[in-house]
């Protein structure tokens, strides 16, 4: 896959230290390089500027700057200590694993934080209810680990659903272009009348986020039309959020989906099948007369996305006319919107050039496989 994904340790919060540590720390695991000076001065600082950011998005700006301290822990990822006021974060965690795990542990320490020095709520265990509804209330994880990630398991409904899906998109490798259109209809059939399924049940589904891409400092164009394709056809929601990039003192963007875990791992094969597949086709079609020179190729593979969006388009159409109509989850916009309280939204506007045509053309002769 191309992007790194969220995994879980089984790591918790501790109870907090009567007095502060007097004794020096260990060294840091071998395995985990450490940062210059100055690169970790900066990394406390854009801690420190997340922490201020996300106060104001989700606790409207009532926490008090704590102190940072990176800890050399193999327990835990991440702790308060109401003594100190202080937001422990393990070193090996900011270092070695992707920011939005950092942030996610940092969300997770910061509601604690609401918990003791807000609300005052002190008699309840660390996790408790208290605490589950504070996260519930703003779409932080509130497992022990304090990062988003897959459940350890999914129901043998979804799974099966999944296995139908998984044998339907590799027919579509079929060398008989029909055979594999039809097996990649079936496969959307199924996924929406998975998902219409899931938003009419009474019982709330579990939503979960997975970041995809590797993170970038200017927007690709290819990538923006793969979102908006997965936003559109894949049950998803997106957004594209800031990423220190820890190692280099500098930051950039990486795009964030939400939903349920069924469709969050279809959609991360679409995406990877898509770049691979935009790329396959340029290469294979330099030859096009539209196509002028290799500064085309943004152009045409983001035609070929959006050729292939096109096609999905047509076909969610054919779908409704059988019954199989896709109103969206409210439960999933409610989730997103907790995550995400301040949004602001953007429109911008790009002329479609010859190669763009040219590679939109392509993508609407592209089978999922």
């Amino acid at each position: 896959m191309a992007g790194p994904r969220q995994t879980t340790l089984p790591l918790g919060d501790a109870p907090a230290p009567s007095t502060p540590r007097s004794d020096p720390p260990p060294p840091p695991p071998p395995d985990v390089a450490p940062l210059s000076a100055a690169l970790e001065a900066a990394l406390l600082r854009e801690l420190a500027r997340v922490h201020e950011s996300d106060s104001w998005a989700h606790f409207g700006s009532r926490l008090r700057a704590p102190v940072f301290e990176l800890v050399d822990s193999a327990t835990r990822l991440g702790r308060w200590v109401h003594a100190t006021r202080t937001i422990e974060l393990a070193r090996a965690l900011v270092l070695e694993r992707p920011w939005p795990d950092v942030v996610a542990v940092l969300q997770h320490e910061m509601a604690h934080q609401y918990v003791d020095e807000v609300l005052g709520v002190r008699d309840e265990s660390a996790h408790g209810d208290t605490f589950r509804r504070v996260c519930a209330e703003r779409g932080i994880d509130a497992r022990a680990a304090g990062a988003p990630g897959p459940p350890a398991g999914a129901s043998p409904e979804v799974d099966r659903v999944l296995g139908r899906v998984r044998k339907l998109l590799a027919l579509a490798g079929s060398a008989n272009q029909h055979e594999a259109e039809a097996a990649m209809q079936r496969a959307h059939e199924l996924m929406l009348r998975h998902n219409v399924e899931v938003a009419a049940a009474v019982a709330a589904p579990e939503f979960e986020v997975r970041h995809v891409g590797a993170p970038r400092r200017r927007r690709d164009p290819v990538e923006s039309a793969i979102i908006v394709l997965l936003i559109d056809c894949f049950f998803v929601k997106a957004i594209r959020v800031p990423v220190y990039l820890v190692r280099e003192g500098t930051r950039a963007t990486q795009y964030e989906l939400s939903g349920t875990r069924a469709n969050l791992d279809l959609a991360l094969h679409v995406h990877d099948f898509l770049l691979q597949t935009a790329a396959r086709l340029w290469t294979a079609n330099r030859h096009d007369a539209r196509i002028r020179s290799g500064h085309d190729r943004l152009a045409y593979q983001t035609g070929v996305i959006r050729g292939f969006h096109d096609k999905l388009r047509a076909e969610r159409k054919t779908l409704a006319g059988t019954g199989l109509i896709w109103r969206g989850d409210a439960r999933l916009d409610a989730f997103y919107h907790r995550r995400h309280p301040r949004l602001r939204s953007s429109r911008s506007t790009t002329r479609a050039r010859v190669a763009h045509l040219a590679g939109r053309e392509a993508g609407q002769r592209v089978v999922l496989h």
